[in-house]
Parts: structure tokens; C-alpha cells; sequence
């Protein structure tokens, strides 16, 4: 492309982008996704090259309405029957056998695809004006941090798409739960933005949360499970103490809540995402508060883990793809 992409709200000329078999950058409630035709392999292509993404990674497909998922697959297993009811429209995305209408590029070869409905008004719009499920991972280059606002995108791939549909932050700020059932049980492939727990008390039942660390660089069962990836430019390291920290360095501070590193007077520059500890307030900080440290050019970035439960297992997820490289 020889032009930057255009930012707006005309949800017309977003879907007239998708009917042409181009890519578009959408809201959703959980992060900003690089949306186009999951019919269409050449257009499914340029969501690849658009982010530098490798083809053994793949995409999840995003539906405005149940009866959209017969394009999609033959089956729809009677256990995602309650999980359906509950959480869709909403940031839970389930494993279903694929048709051959879906492209194989989307799956990555896998005979099966990953299916959610989001949350977000605007997503359902475009999606019901393309006419089309939409293939859409996060709208970033591979590996680096997700966005969650129009001007994120922007950033990262205004030279490489045309429209960026912009309906302000996302509300969840972080990606969507990945659920399977199989062999007779529930597997997270990916925690997200529906909580292990209430998705246990949902099919009441036991969720067991699959061991990624078997995958490798490039086999891998759904999309982002590989060990680098959500990463900022600058170096990040998850911290508790201050044994990272050097004179000569410029470094900020990501934490959780106060109590999560009081000793600040080190640091260039500090964020906390809640200053209450509400999992809640912080999921939906995280990704934003990533890119704007990583604007500052400093040398290193400090981030506290997260407790380990709820929101918080997505969360420290992320902080370990993201810090993968300079552990």
C-alpha cells in the first residue's frame, strides 16, 4: 500500500471493504480484530500478510448470529448448548468440526475451526452488513501487544490495511477465552475474558485448562498459544522485587494495584491498573497501559504479576508470552 488507512465510523464502507475481499480493522468488546471474508482465501491471505503472521497460526471466525454457524460446521456438540445460552454474544470462543466452505488458511489445516460471537455492537453490525463470517485475529503485527483502540491500530498497521472502524476502547481489553470439549471434557486452550470459573459453573463441571507448553513453534492447537507473543518493543520482565533494576537504566513499573510494588522511586514512569486490585478494572487497562509505556522510550519495562485466579490467569498469560523472550 503507498497510503495510510483511513480511520472512521461508517459501518457501509467497512463492510463494502469486505465484500471486495479487503481487510478491515473492527471493535470488538475484547480487543481491535483485522477482520476479512473467512470464505474467502485470498482475502484470509491478506490478513497474514497484512500482520506478518505465520500460516501455522489460526484465525477465529466471528458470526452476528446463531443460525450463522451452519456455514461454518455440520455439528454443534449438545455440551455448548449452556455455554452458548450464557456467553454468547460475549468474549468465549468454542472448537467446532469445520465445513469445507471454511478456508483452509483460517485453520491453519485443522479439521476444526474456532467460533465466537462478539460481544460488540458495531462488531454484529458489520458482520450482518458483509454478509459473511469474518476471519479476525488482533488487528497488530505478529507477536506484538494487542489493541484496544483505534489509534493502536493505527500505529502498528495504517500502511498495510485501508479502513480502520473505530468505536473506541474496548470494554474487555483482553482476548477471548478458547474452550474445546473433547474426549469428554472441557479444555481452555486459551484463558481469556470468561473466567475458568464461570465457565465450570456453567456446564457444572470441572474445566481443565490445556498444558500449551506440549505445542511447538509451529504446531499448535489454537490461536495464541505460541510461547512469544503479545510483546511491546521495548524489554519486558515480570518482577516482584527490584533485582532487575539498574542505575543506568530508564525503567517503568506496570503493576496490578499499590500493594503490588510499593517502592516506585526508582521508575522513569509507573502504572497502576487499579488502585483498588479489581481484576476487572485492570483487564480492561492492561494492553492500553502496555502500549503507552512502551512509547517512552525506555530501556526496560517492570510488570507484576497478576493473582492467579479469574481475570487474573489471562492476564499473567499474557505477561509471560509477552516477556517469553527476555526471561
Amino acid at each position: 500500500m503507498s497510503h495510510l488507512a483511513s480511520i472512521g465510523t461508517d459501518l457501509k464502507i467497512a463492510a463494502r471493504f469486505l465484500r471486495e475481499g479487503e481487510v478491515v480493522a473492527m471493535p470488538t468488546e475484547t480487543v481491535y480484530g483485522l477482520a476479512a471474508n473467512a470464505f474467502d482465501e485470498r482475502a484470509v491471505a491478506k490478513i497474514f500478510e497484512a500482520k506478518q503472521r505465520p500460516t501455522f497460526d489460526p484465525l477465529i471466525v466471528h458470526i452476528d448470529n446463531h443460525s450463522r454457524l451452519s456455514e461454518i460446521t455440520a455439528t454443534i456438540p449438545k455440551e455448548y448448548e449452556p455455554l452458548m445460552e450464557r456467553f454468547w454474544p460475549g468474549p468465549l470462543t468454542l472448537i467446532f468440526e469445520k465445513t469445507s466452505r471454511v478456508s483452509e488458511l483460517v485453520t491453519s489445516g485443522l479439521p476444526t475451526v474456532a467460533v465466537r460471537m462478539p460481544a460488540h455492537p458495531v462488531a454484529r453490525q458489520l458482520i450482518a452488513l458483509a454478509e459473511v463470517p469474518l476471519a479476525a485475529p488482533s488487528a497488530n503485527l505478529f507477536g506484538r501487544t494487542s489493541p484496544t483502540t483505534a489509534a493502536h491500530v493505527a500505529n502498528q498497521l495504517a500502511d498495510r490495511i485501508d479502513y480502520i472502524l473505530d468505536a473506541g476502547p474496548c470494554d474487555v481489553g483482553v482476548e477471548s477465552t478458547i474452550l474445546r470439549f473433547t474426549d469428554g471434557r472441557f479444555e481452555i486452550l486459551r484463558p481469556g475474558g470468561v473466567t475458568q470459573e464461570e465457565l465450570s459453573k456453567c456446564v457444572s463441571q470441572p474445566i481443565v485448562q490445556y498444558d500449551s507448553t506440549k505445542n511447538t513453534d509451529t504446531k499448535i492447537d489454537a490461536p495464541g498459544q505460541l510461547k512469544e507473543h503479545y510483546s511491546p518493543q521495548t524489554p519486558l520482565v515480570v518482577s516482584e522485587g527490584n533485582s532487575v533494576l539498574k542505575p543506568d537504566r530508564k525503567t517503568g513499573l506496570l503493576r496490578f494495584s499499590e500493594d503490588s510494588y510499593p517502592d516506585v522511586k526508582s521508575f522513569e514512569r509507573v502504572i497502576t491498573l487499579s488502585e483498588t486490585g479489581n481484576l476487572l478494572e485492570a483487564t480492561s487497562r492492561f494492553f492500553a497501559a502496555i502500549h503507552e509505556l512502551d512509547k517512552l522510550g525506555l530501556d526496560l519495562i517492570v510488570a507484576t504479576p497478576f493473582p492467579n485466579h479469574g481475570l487474573g490467569i489471562a492476564l499473567n498469560d499474557r505477561l509471560q508470552r509477552a516477556a517469553h523472550r527476555f526471561v
